[in-house]
């Protein structure tokens, strides 16, 4: 709900429901406006100036949050790119934007790590109906979601997003703003990577005609980010566990419980297909998830 006062200026208001709007039943606690109320706060010192909206108020009684609105003429960056419209500045910006955050809260994980140790809403929001869902629904893929849940579960690095996605950046004088923080946590980079190239990869499948420039976007993504996050000590291995992590979201998007509704039965059966043949022998890198995620598709 959008609120405009009196000197012109417009706030969002945000209040959690228990139950999600998606096809199957699926319930969180309002209590997570609150942790995207101090996800705001935090980004807000974290992110590249101008790119998180501003923190107005919170009603705890309520489960209600206010932030600014975004300015008009704004335009959702994921209908952008399901129309064919991708432009590498803003793949790099997408990049900068996180690899920024992570580096930043790994800076001061001290003070950060406090505020987001409790990964309830991650579990139940993620790890449940994304990777706990698939295996149970896909039984041979789940010694491969146990093993990731299990590592993804030990590592606390740095702030973690948890939903960084194109439905959440809106494009505002060609500057993307990052929204909806309610499952942030201090945890695993590499899941923000995976669940992000999911989007891109889903969208080389989708934008057929598009193919090709969406998986050089997919690279120039991951370039981009290890460029910005420079050489952090955590970055060692931090490209494996992004493989398997958009492995197991390329997955989840296509039979989990929160499904891509813009793809087609038909295509999701065919994602389904590459990344369960993709877990069984799992790409060394990025580059080669890429190629072989693109040339499934062929």
């Amino acid at each position: 709900m959008v609120v405009e006062l009196p000197g012109g200026e417009a706030w969002v208001l945000k209040q959690a429901l228990e139950k999600l709007r998606v096809p199957v039943d699926w319930f969180s606690s309002p209590a997570r406006i609150h942790r995207e109320a101090a996800g705001l706060r935090w980004l807000a010192r974290l992110a590249p100036p101008g790119a998180i909206p501003g923190f107005v108020f919170e009603d705890h009684d309520h489960h209600i949050l206010a932030m600014q609105a975004v300015p008009q003429p704004h335009v959702n960056w994921k209908r952008m790119l399901l129309d064919g419209e991708l432009y590498s500045r803003h793949i790099e910006q997408f990049a900068r934007l996180l690899g920024t955050i992570h580096w930043q809260a790994y800076q001061r994980r001290s003070e950060v790590a406090p505020d987001f140790e409790d990964r309830s809403f991650f579990e139940s929001l993620r790890l449940e109906p994304y990777y706990r869902y698939c295996a149970a629904q896909i039984p041979e893929t789940a010694p491969f979601f146990q093993a990731l849940i299990d590592d993804t579960l030990h590592q606390r690095v740095t702030l973690v997003h948890g939903d960084y996605s194109p439905k959440n950046i809106l494009v505002f004088q060609d500057r993307l703003i990052l929204l909806d923080h309610e499952v942030i946590h201090f945890g695993d980079p590499a899941f923000d990577l995976g669940f992000s190239l999911t989007h891109l990869l889903s969208k080389a499948h989708y934008v057929s005609t598009r193919r090709a420039e969406f998986a050089d976007a997919a690279r120039q993504y991951w370039q981009t980010y290890k460029l910005t996050i420079g050489n952090v000590t955590w970055a060692t291995d931090l490209e494996d566990r992004a493989v398997r992590h958009t492995l197991g979201c390329l997955l989840a998007r296509a039979a989990g419980r929160s499904q891509l509704e813009y793809l087609s039965a038909e295509q999701r059966q065919r994602q389904r297909e590459i990344a369960v043949s993709l877990m069984n022998r799992p790409p060394a890198t990025i580059p080669e998830l890429v190629d072989r995620f693109v040339t499934g598709l062929v």
